[in-house]
């Protein structure tokens, strides 16, 4: 028997927060099976850590990879429901940013 990856159900990560997430907190999952997967994440963890150079890299290494394919529909729903997230996320966090700004 092998150990399960790290970063999965079975072995989630230190750092794993879905139980921490509150009700209402928008979320995005990029699964293993996607082939930028690794990349993205590689990229937000320089981006992170302060280090431009190598996230400069990463980010060269993935618009590289995404140029040998044709780019997704600009009117796909998948393609939609990404930038919707992603604006329900910063409204989120605004609200949260402002919520604490009162109470505190």
């Amino acid at each position: 028997m092998t150990t399960p990856r790290t970063g999965s159900k079975e072995n989630p990560s230190q750092f794993d927060c879905y139980d921490d997430l509150a009700g209402d907190e928008p979320y995005f999952v990029i699964r293993a099976d996607d082939p930028l997967s690794d990349s993205l994440v590689e990229l937000h963890a320089y981006i992170g850590a302060g280090q431009a150079g190598a996230a400069h890299n990463k980010l060269a290494e993935i618009m590289a990879l995404t140029a040998e394919r044709p780019p997704r529909p600009s009117d796909s729903p998948k393609y939609r429901e990404t930038f919707a997230i992603s604006q329900s996320m910063e409204a989120w966090r605004t609200e949260q940013q402002t919520a604490a700004r009162k109470a505190g």
